[in-house]
């Protein structure tokens, strides 16, 4: 450990310093820079909130806002670090990559905000939050990149400068977000002081976009730059983080080991059944690249390491393409079952370079005799593909929206699926333009056997203007219930019943109020009044089901429901689709105490719901 110490010290000495001469400079270009977006942001927000250019111009709001929220943090990291031409150079790119991601954002019809509420319509439906999220990470690995050859002066630089630099530049953001935290509740508990002598007006200042936003990006330039110039800071901390997140290393080896021997004699079933299999797996990855290069550190430590970290590492190291052999398995067989949507093909990606980590780290294990050195080339060669990953993903050239919505749509022109179990709300807020395009194709539909439910369901769904919207959009609930049998027919009271009458509304499904979300409706007599009931399963199997049953007046209500847990159960679901049941009297009589029933409610286990093995693949 002494050794190792004295190593990674040696290696912080390597990390590029500010001048003293030149530092008060850049501390002001910092600040002023810092201030400048403040303001610059603040105007975005002013004009979209007044409905005035450039708000008014989706394609030209949209790069302004990314391009501000993001470049002028790149600027203030590399000043002081990069000649002014590199800086210039660097600042041009990075501007043009943000400004062709947003362009195609707007393109595709975008629908989320950065800042303020959702609303249909507002002007600042431009860029995507998933977006924002993905630009950051992928300026990080860029920006680390650039830095460490600007240092070195090379295009390829030295691992060591790279792990000097990218967690340099991750303890740096993670502070400064945690400076800006700190002074807002500074601000807070001054206003809340304030207002004990009744004076209101710093709570009222920090309620002013004005003020706040400057002030915010004012306070993270003024964080960065003391970090900065403080660089034993930074390599206390990383070195601290790094000792801690190293020992976890062999708890999750060991860990990983016990799941993957016991995996085999418990069975595959099991882990397709929960449907997020693939989504753990990926996360552990993850969980495991990070805890490797934690013990691997900027590869110069060597047999420093304790035996312990380095047989968990190797270990780690081996167990990793499995792990995400079998996440990828996983996210096949959901695929092949479900087909593609927007998630399973970031998941996609994202397994995409879990498999260059996984097949690097395992050729760096075989070689024996050696501190991994070959992870060094792993890392820097996957960053790359990473940087190439996420411009595909939020360009045209692989459009999550795009690939989803013609995946969808070629399993229902080929029957793969049916009508009653089509997501047509998936098109309608989460195929961006694509899906709009697939909805109004479907909404003109005049051919096969399902035309008429197929056309009403999309101009129902394209009436909607978010997903919460339970007003006017839906004026026929038949269109989102499926008949089980097929011949049975809806009671003309339930079709006329006015369903945002019925009170209290939660207890209602989401196929009664607005249009997309479907429904098995089933016609019986469940209390033996001589009047059919009418049972609502969601196809949503997380989604609680209803009875429904009609009153005296001929208007209907909320009468009970089935455990949700029975409606989880997939083989149980495909039996009640298929008519596989019968009505039963309850197992135990109720009492009946004054002419008023009380019913029971049994807590035995062999009255609980037992669901029998699924198959069906899931991740």
């Amino acid at each position: 450990m002494k050794r190792m110490t004295m190593q990674q010290d040696a290696a912080g000495k390597n990390m590029a310093l500010l001048d003293p001469v030149v530092a008060p400079r850049i501390a002001v270009t910092r600040l002023v820079t810092g201030l400048l977006q403040g303001l610059l942001l603040y105007w975005l927000y002013s004009t979209a909130q007044d409905k005035v250019w450039p708000a008014t111009e989706a394609y030209l709001l949209g790069p302004l806002m990314l391009i501000s929220l993001l470049l002028p943090i790149l600027l203030v990291s590399s000043l002081g670090h990069m000649s002014a031409k590199r800086i210039g150079l660097w600042m041009a790119g990075a501007a043009v990559v943000l400004a062709v991601l947003a362009w195609h954002d707007v393109a595709r019809g975008a629908e989320h905000v950065i800042w303020g509420n959702y609303k249909p319509g507002a002007p600042l439906r431009v860029i995507s939050a998933q977006l924002f999220g993905f630009c950051v990470v992928g300026l990080y690995i860029a920006h680390a990149l650039v830095l460490a050859s600007a240092q070195d002066g090379q295009r390829i630089a030295r691992y060591p400068t790279y792990f000097e630099i990218a967690w340099k530049l991750g303890i740096q953001l993670l502070f400064s977000l945690l400076f800006v935290l700190g002074l807002w509740l500074v601000l807070w508990l001054g206003g809340q002081l304030f207002l004990l002598i009744k004076l209101s007006f710093l709570k009222k200042l920090l309620g002013q976009a004005w003020f706040v936003i400057p002030v915010i990006c004012f306070a993270f330039s003024f964080a960065i730059h003391i970090t900065d110039v403080r660089p034993s800071i930074v390599r206390g901390i990383r070195t601290l983080l790094l000792v801690l997140l190293s020992w976890l290393m062999p708890i999750a080896a060991v860990l990983v080991s016990g799941f993957l021997l016991t995996l085999p004699f418990i069975g595959f079933e099991r882990l397709w059944a929960t449907r997020h299999a693939a989504s753990v797996l990926l996360g552990m990855a993850g969980v495991l690249v990070v805890l490797i290069n934690a013990a691997f550190q900027n590869g110069e430590v060597g047999h420093g390491v304790a035996r312990g970290i380095r047989l968990g590492t190797r270990l780690a190291c081996l167990l990793l393409p499995w792990v995400v052999g079998i996440a990828i398995y996983a996210l096949t067989l959901r695929v092949m079952s479900h087909g593609w949507t927007a998630d399973r093909l970031i998941a996609a990606a994202c397994l995409l370079v879990a498999t260059c980590y996984a097949a690097g780290y395992a050729w760096a294990a075989s070689k024996y005799g050696d501190w991994l050195h070959l992870i060094a080339n792993v890392n820097v060669a996957t960053a790359f593909v990473t940087l190439l990953v996420l411009f595909a993903l939020f360009s045209p050239l692989a459009d999550p929206a795009r690939i989803s919505v013609a995946s969808q749509m070629a399993r229902l022109e080929s029957g793969k699926v049916g009508v009653d179990k089509f997501d047509f709300e998936y098109l309608r807020f989460q195929g961006a333009r694509y899906g709009q395009a697939a909805l109004q194709d479907l909404s003109k539909r005049t051919t096969g056997a399902d035309a008429a439910i197929v056309r009403a369901r999309a101009e129902a769904m394209l009436k909607r203007q978010n997903r919460l919207d339970e007003t006017g959009a839906l004026s026929d609930v038949s269109i989102n219930l499926t008949l089980r049998p097929a011949t049975a027919k809806l009671p003309d009271s339930f079709l006329r019943q006015d369903w945002t009458q019925v009170s209290p509304a939660w207890r209602l499904p989401a196929c009664l109020k607005r249009a997309g979300p479907q429904c098995d409706a089933y016609l019986l007599d469940f209390d033996g009044d001589g009047k059919e009931d009418v049972l609502l399963i969601s196809n949503d199997p997380r989604a609680s089901s209803v009875l429904l049953a009609e009153k005296e007046d001929g208007s209907w209500s909320a009468r009970g429901q089935i455990p949700t847990d029975a409606l989880r159960c997939k083989p149980l679901r495909e039996k009640l689709q298929a008519g596989e049941f019968q009505l039963v009297p309850p197992k135990v009589r109720e009492l009946e105490v004054d002419g008023q029933r009380v019913p029971m409610t049994l807590y035995t286990p062999e009255d609980e719901v037992s669901c029998p093995d699924e198959t069906a693949p899931g991740p």
